[in-house]
């Protein structure tokens, strides 16, 4: 193992978690309730992955190799030894190789770099930023589950773009891509060509509506 990689429990999932969002987590298989467990007894980090065949429950699933490290910022262990987990994402991370799952998923990882988003990405920040609220409020017209169009966001540019990725109203494979961009500029591109075209087709729908 080389000096950047390191070893980490292993949660897949059938969503993606972006850097600065949270997730909340109802565990109740036994591997994952010693992952729980072991967790926040130790630092309370644990990566996440998009499973690309398979199911969260069960095993045998296929994982793809970029992810999100989580750390646990609230957790509650219940009488039958079920645990609710609320975490939130801290920083990407690449899968190197995967070891046994045992006693549950682990795999060695390295961490994926996000330097802070230049000054010269605030356009296109902004541009994707009406386009995710824009497709938000078509999503409210049509009826349809979202996030309120006006929801607040961080000030911080960086926080705010990883924000957006995960409030845009995109399926788990185009959350994945935008994961996989190293360069936050090109991340927000990429979001923003996936937003207008998501856009187009809700302003279809609420026109043939």
């Amino acid at each position: 193992m080389t000096a950047d990689a390191y070893r980490l429990a292993m949660f897949p999932l059938g969503s993606v978690l972006f850097p600065h969002a949270v997730t909340s987590l109802h565990i109740f298989e036994p591997r994952y309730r010693t992952l729980a467990e072991h967790c926040t007894k130790g630092n309370g980090e644990f990566g996440t992955v998009l499973i690309e065949r398979g199911h969260e429950v069960g095993g045998g699933d296929v994982r793809f190799a970029v992810g999100t490290v989580a750390r646990i910022v609230e957790a509650i262990e219940l009488p039958d030894g079920r645990w609710l987990l609320g975490a939130v994402g801290v920083r990407r991370l690449g899968v190197r190789s995967w070891l046994p799952d045992d006693p549950y998923p682990l795999a060695i990882v390295e961490d994926r770099a996000d330097a802070e988003l230049a000054a010269n990405a605030d356009a296109v920040l902004d541009d994707v930023e009406r386009a995710v609220r824009r497709s938000l409020a078509y999503k409210a017209e049509l009826g349809e589950p979202a996030i309120a169009a006006t929801v607040a966001l961080d000030d911080d540019r960086t926080v705010r773009a990883f924000q957006l990725a995960d409030i845009a109203p995109l399926g788990a494979l185009d959350r994945l891509t935008l994961l996989e961009v190293d360069d936050g500029r090109r991340r927000l591109e990429r979001l923003l060509a996936l937003v207008e075209d998501e856009n187009r087709v809700l302003a279809a729908r609420l026109s043939e509506g």
